[in-house]
């Protein structure tokens, strides 16, 4: 879904998804994976890294702030690809380790994009501030897509419930799991937002196709269909 397709979000959509020109921009930077990679700080964990020499069990590295350690073979992770900045879906990263998921979320959440997949789970970050990506206007963009079709969303999510309970005729669950002061309850209230607003739009037939596209769909389709139909995760 490039720039053209996201139109339908309108102000959302830079909230949402990266630009064409973005991505083009990522998938011609330079990059050697033999020498990008992430070390451990002391101070945030991981940094970005590129490794001069390795020398038995010790690796060498300059880090983005032109700071030289070494450490362990064992503590190196490397990077991904350039064409992974800000991923959706982190369950397709080359190399899926604990800073490659951080960085990711760290970039995401730096450009106001807080929800992001990983495999059947959604992670929602709080912007602790209001961002134009739940007006009625997203809600209809959402609505009757499956959740390959759109970027990651609580909308989504909801939407995904909705049909599966039209399809399988069975009762749907929505986990929101997380710290106080995650989100939980203001997603909560987006769920509710989301079922209200469809509920009071009269849309029978649009209802009815969605319904069709789901029951003709592949049920083993891993990144769009949970193991269980009585319970869907977030």
């Amino acid at each position: 879904m490039g720039d053209a397709a996201m139109k339908e979000f309108g102000v959302a959509a830079s909230y949402l998804r990266k630009s064409d020109r973005e991505r083009l921009e990522a998938q011609t930077r330079p990059f050697d994976m033999k020498k990008e990679c992430f070390v451990p700080d002391p101070e945030v964990e991981y940094v970005k890294a590129s490794i001069i020499s390795r020398e038995g069990d010790k690796v060498t590295a300059e880090t983005e702030f032109g700071k030289t350690v070494t450490v362990k073979e064992c503590d190196v992770h490397p990077q991904n690809p350039p064409k992974f900045d800000k991923i959706e879906d982190m369950a397709m990263f080359t190399f899926l380790h604990e800073p490659a998921v951080l960085f990711n979320l760290k970039e995401r959440y730096a450009a106001w994009m807080i929800y992001t997949y990983s495999g059947l789970f959604c992670v929602t970050v709080n912007p602790y501030k209001w961002l134009p990506v739940y007006n009625q206007e997203v809600v209809v963009a959402y609505r009757g897509k499956k959740r390959s079709e759109a970027p990651p969303h609580i909308f989504s999510i909801s939407d995904n419930a909705y049909q599966y309970m039209l399809a399988d005729r069975e009762n749907q669950s929505i986990l929101i799991t997380g710290e106080s002061g995650a989100g939980k309850t203001v997603n909560t209230k987006r769920v509710i937002q989301y079922f209200a607003s469809i509920a009071a739009v009269p849309s029978g037939k649009k209802d009815a196709a969605a319904e069709k596209k789901r029951c003709c769909s592949s049920p083993t389709t891993p990144m769009t269909t949970p193991s269980s139909p009585k319970e869907r995760q977030l």
